[in-house]
């Protein structure tokens, strides 16, 4: 065997490199992450050819002092931690004090930095990947720091020939980028490229500038698309943006999480936002944000990886249920009103408000004369019931004065009315419409998504609000009423639990049966009944009534993996909402099903009431809106 012996410095600076610099973007993620630490202002980057031939990182920071220059390019040096309390509850994004030795141990760095405010003297420190060789000279700049590192891995020909080309390089800084840009609202940042000015963000100082960064970095439809939410419970702060379930992506490349500005990729948060999302996201498709933790940070370890990218909570159930349980709630609280501009004026129920339509006898015996023989033997479609204010049978039109022609009973109302109902319609049906069009129209008071005019090809309800155009996908939007109504109840009325006439035994390790037997409250909550009988072996006696076809066993080893790895398990409401979620599609109403006006009415208000009615249950969207002047374009008005 070989003899043990110390490594030398360069050696052991190259491998520690390996750890933190393994391109040009990793080696700009460290000198903007101590420009931040050193509260920089402005913060201005120049990259040559993608970075491997040269990265330039300027700030305006508290800059480094003559005699600490020589060791901010030594290993293991730094000013952000003295001792292991320190560590326990680190506080800068920077602190492992290996970053400048690592990158200098692998390329021509040069360091230039001033600590004085009152003098532009600075002092310059230079190193071209020797044994501790640090060159100093003065040189002169405003306060601040300047750091230049050319010809990255020129003495470590093995690793540059694992870079990529110089627009894949490119790419990676670019993302570094725009994730520090994101971290630090306060702070003014630029990039520029082969000498072209790629961005220039100024400093935000309020939430309007901070979503017009966020527009120029994710691009306008993202804000457009996403809701604003500040929640903090405890020692926990969540706050950030949530794109809307519609604007999903085919890869999780529009994720950004931090934790007290560090960001992060963690299992536990990625976990909790699926499961927000769960209910509403079309299948394949993932979930965009820019969501930002703030927590002590004795409660989170920064310190379990090298290029700092993951953390370890204390309480990692604790923080997965805060994440889960604030952006399920922002999701649900979405309602049509929400996406659209207008008039009305929401009620803590959900309703709206019209002082014209107070009776909702007196509009059902105004359109009772309406419906065919045909559509009133029809069963009605299980709806709810409208409130006091707005009635489920409103009139179906609010456009009526494109319909009532003269004011007699052929044209347009009457054709349209044939098509709809198979009959003309009586002279009593043409006075109602006028009578309650022009009742809508005085008091402009129109519901989000108004009133139902027509039903095409017995799938679509098409509706006019006082925005334009609203188009209803019937079944999915029924679809999702009809689950929630369903997990409504049986929040309210429990999970419903059966025996099992003959139990099942379930082999586990020793560490999976500990695991079932610690939690079986939670099991017992949702409708099981574990019994443990042996050190690797339990039985489970009673299952939920609405699993009985499923595969209690597996689902039970399921869940405690969960509960092994994130310390939750949301797989048996899960499987019971997929249930109920099938259920509620062979429930609803079906394609070519012909509607009344006051049922088309009842549903669009129903939309209005229902939390994530913009998506069925399947993650489909549910309707869409289109305004006036988008109409006017499709026919060239205007021109």
């Amino acid at each position: 065997m070989a003899k043990i012996k110390k490594l030398g410095t360069r050696l052991a600076n190259q491998i520690a490199a390996g750890e933190v610099v393994d391109r040009p973007a990793s080696v700009l993620k460290e000198l903007i992450e101590n420009s931040l630490d050193a509260g920089a202002g402005q913060i201005d980057i120049e990259v040559e050819a993608g970075g491997t031939k040269r990265v330039l990182v300027r700030d305006d920071g508290c800059g480094i002092s003559q005699e600490d220059m020589a060791l901010a390019l030594d290993s293991h040096a730094t000013s952000k931690i003295y001792d292991l309390d320190d560590l326990e509850a680190v506080a800068t994004l920077g602190f492992r004090g290996e970053a400048l030795a690592s990158i200098s141990s692998v390329s021509r760095l040069s360091l230039i930095s001033n600590a004085n405010k009152q003098a532009s003297e600075a002092w310059k420190a230079s190193s071209v990947g020797r044994d501790m060789e640090i060159e100093l000279s003065p040189a002169a700049r405003p306060t601040g720091t300047s750091v230049d590192v050319q010809d990255l891995f020129f003495n470590t020909p093995a690793r540059r020939k694992f870079l990529r080309k110089e627009k894949t390089e490119y790419n990676h800084i670019d993302e570094v980028f725009r994730r520090n840009a994101l971290a630090t609202f306060e702070t003014g940042l630029s990039l520029s490229h082969n000498g072209r000015v790629i961005h220039a963000l100024r400093p935000c100082n309020n939430q309007l500038e901070q979503e017009q960064r966020i527009a120029k970095l994710l691009g306008q439809p993202f804000i457009d698309s996403a809701l604003h939410l500040d929640l903090t419970v405890g020692d926990y702060r969540l706050y950030g943006w949530v794109a809307q379930p519609t604007y999903s992506r085919s890869q999780s490349d529009m994720q950004y999480f931090f934790v007290n500005d560090r960001v992060i990729k963690d299992k536990v948060v990625a976990h909790a936002v699926r499961q927000a999302y769960r209910d509403v996201m079309f299948h394949g498709r993932h979930p965009a944000f820019v969501l930002y933790l703030t927590l002590d940070p004795s409660l989170v370890d920064v310190n379990v990886h090298p290029s700092k990218h993951e953390v370890r909570f204390r309480d990692s159930r604790a923080v997965h249920d805060f994440i889960y349980r604030s952006l399920h709630k922002v999701l649900a609280d979405v309602r049509p009103q929400d996406n659209l501009s207008g008039n009305a004026v929401a009620g803590s129920d959900g309703s709206f408000a019209n002082p014209a339509l107070n009776s909702e006898s007196q509009l059902s015996s105004q359109f009772s004369s309406q419906l065919s023989p045909q559509l009133s033997e029809q069963q009605s479609m299980s709806l709810a019931e409208p409130s006091a204010s707005y009635s489920a049978s409103a009139p179906a039109q609010t456009g009526y004065s494109a319909w009532s022609g003269s004011g007699s009973s052929s044209g347009g109302f009457s054709d349209v009315h044939k098509q709809l109902y198979g009959r003309d319609p009586a002279a009593s049906d043409l006075n109602n419409v006028q009578d309650l069009g022009q009742s809508l129209a005085q008091s402009g008071d129109i519901p989000p998504l108004g009133f139902a005019i027509a039903q095409l090809k017995g799938i679509y309800i098409l509706a006019e609000n006082e925005a334009g155009l609203i188009v209803v996908d019937m079944h999915a939007a029924h679809e999702r009423i009809v689950y929630e109504r369903m997990k409504a109840a049986r929040d309210e009325e429990g999970i419903q639990a059966q025996p099992l006439l003959v139990p099942v035994s379930l082999a586990l390790s020793e560490k999976e049966a500990d695991c079932a037997e610690a939690h079986a409250s939670v099991f017992t909550q949702l409708g099981f009944e574990l019994q443990r009988v042996a050190l690797e072996s339990i039985i489970i006696r009673q299952i939920p009534v609405v699993l009985a076809s499923a595969s209690a066993e597996m689902l039970v080893r399921d869940v405690i993996a969960d509960l092994l790895q994130h310390g939750t398990s949301d797989r048996i409401m899960n499987h019971i909402d997929d249930i109920l979620s099938t259920m509620a599609c062979h429930g609803s109403v079906r394609a070519n099903r012909r509607l009344t006006l006051p049922e088309m009415n009842a549903l669009l208000r129903d939309m209005e009431r229902t939390e994530r009615s913009g998506q069925c249950n399947h993650g489909r969207p549910t309707w869409t809106a289109m305004t006036l002047a988008e109409l006017d374009k499709l026919f060239l008005r205007g021109r």
